[in-house]
């Protein structure tokens, strides 16, 4: 059996910044929708690029989120990350542009938001979106020791 904590606030400011992938949740008429996401945190928002899409048309319609970012070890050592706020899209050019670099630095090839999408016979236009989540509660997890 581990012992589960809940982590100290230093820790869970620290873990969104130390990775660069997580999970993004959003609803849109009472259906849930996660999606893993490349991304980058600066301590007060979570950034993140991806291209206009089912997740885009979700947080068109209901902008308030979850994030979840996690480290695991193995099944008895992990930490795990829970940010909820609210979705934010960006439109002002000079914002857009640095936030794309800053994604750009941790993430050179910009995939998997850059790529080719082929749904079926179809293939989807590129539209790139950036959006950034304020953080208005963040709560996280630990495992501790075996008992």
């Amino acid at each position: 059996m581990i012992k589960i904590e809940d982590m100290t606030p230093a820790e869970m400011k620290s873990l969104p910044g130390a990775k660069d992938f997580g999970h993004l949740g959003c609803a849109r008429n009472g259906r849930p929708y996660v999606v893993p996401m490349h991304y980058i945190y600066d301590g007060e928002f979570i950034y993140f690029l991806t291209t206009e899409g089912t997740k885009t048309e979700y947080l068109k319609s209901n902008n308030e989120v979850c994030f979840q970012v996690e480290e695991i070890i193995d099944r008895e050592n992990w930490q795990s990350v829970m940010v909820t706020g609210r979705a934010e899209y960006i439109t002002d050019p000079e914002e857009k542009e640095h936030t794309i670099q800053k994604i750009a630095a941790r993430n050179p090839t910009v995939t998997p938001a850059i790529s080719l999408t082929v749904v079926d016979a179809w293939s989807r236009q590129t539209t790139v979106a950036i959006y950034r989540i304020q953080t208005e509660m963040i709560d996280g997890r630990k495992t501790t020791e075996k008992i």
